[in-house]
């Protein structure tokens, strides 16, 4: 099984019928969606809810990526709207991420919290699957999609827009692009041994590169439909991985419950 994880502005896949499921897990239900016929591997977790109703600092992470893990998934691409802190990366332009920053608060980042969740130190180096990245970045033509190839990831706490300080800040750190969710969702995929990787998809110039924050709508649809088939591509003809991601994973004492 595959996945793809998507949040604002994505809450479908064109041409693919999908069904709703409930997962239940020990950290909550999650309502996904699971492709049917031709799809039935591919499943469709929207980050925030069917109705966009979590915002970032209070989407349930660890519940969205163990009912991935309890569906069998064993690779996942995820796209994120992003405010570009790069020139280089302009409003509806596409990063594939291969740095992230963690600048977050009071989130759980772990399954490993110790006593019955057991103890574990994850190697996040580098933070997403370079597999399936590769594979992704060569397929991106074919789709008439131009990728920057590199970029790091600061994740804020949301669900305000950051200050023109911070974004100074961050660009002095080698922020490429900000956004709201990305940390959590790399993190935990690594501890789950799932292949991730993740694209930015600017929609703004982030806090103080212009005078104000302006949405950017024009034109988005086609980028993420052509987005969203570049993944299903990636996702489809990517069968080995030459990659440290399953076996990150570095157990002090192994939990007592799953």
């Amino acid at each position: 099984m595959h996945a793809i994880i998507a949040g604002t502005d994505i809450y479908h896949i064109p041409d693919v019928i999908l069904d709703p499921r409930t997962i239940e897990t020990r950290y909550g239900s999650v309502q996904l969606y699971v492709g049917r016929g031709e799809r039935e591997h591919l499943v469709f977790l929207p980050r925030h809810g069917p109705t966009h109703t979590a915002p970032p600092h209070r989407v349930n992470y660890r519940a969205n990526m163990k009912a991935l893990a309890i569906l069998g998934v064993k690779s996942a691409l995820a796209a994120y709207a992003v405010g570009s802190i790069n020139p280089d990366i302009p409003p509806r332009g596409l990063v594939a991420l291969d740095d992230l920053l963690d600048f977050t608060s009071g989130r759980v980042s772990t399954f490993f919290d110790g006593g019955a969740s057991g103890v574990a130190h994850t190697i996040m180096s580098p933070p997403y699957c370079p597999t399936l990245r590769n594979k992704m970045l060569a397929l991106a033509p074919a789709f008439g999609l131009e990728i920057r190839p590199r970029g790091t990831y600061v994740c804020t706490n949301g669900p305000r827009f950051e200050t023109p300080g911070e974004i100074r800040a961050y660009a002095k750190l080698g922020a490429d692009v900000v956004g709201m969710t990305g940390a959590q969702e790399a993190a935990l995929a690594r501890e789950l041994g799932i292949h991730f990787a993740a694209v930015g998809l600017s929609i703004n110039w982030a806090a103080g590169i212009e005078s104000t924050i302006q949405i950017v709508q024009e034109g988005m649809d086609r980028v993420r439909a052509a987005l969203l088939s570049l993944f299903i591509a990636t996702l489809e003809t990517t069968d080995s991985f030459e990659c440290p991601c399953e076996h990150s994973v570095l157990v002090t004492h192994p939990p007592q419950t799953d």
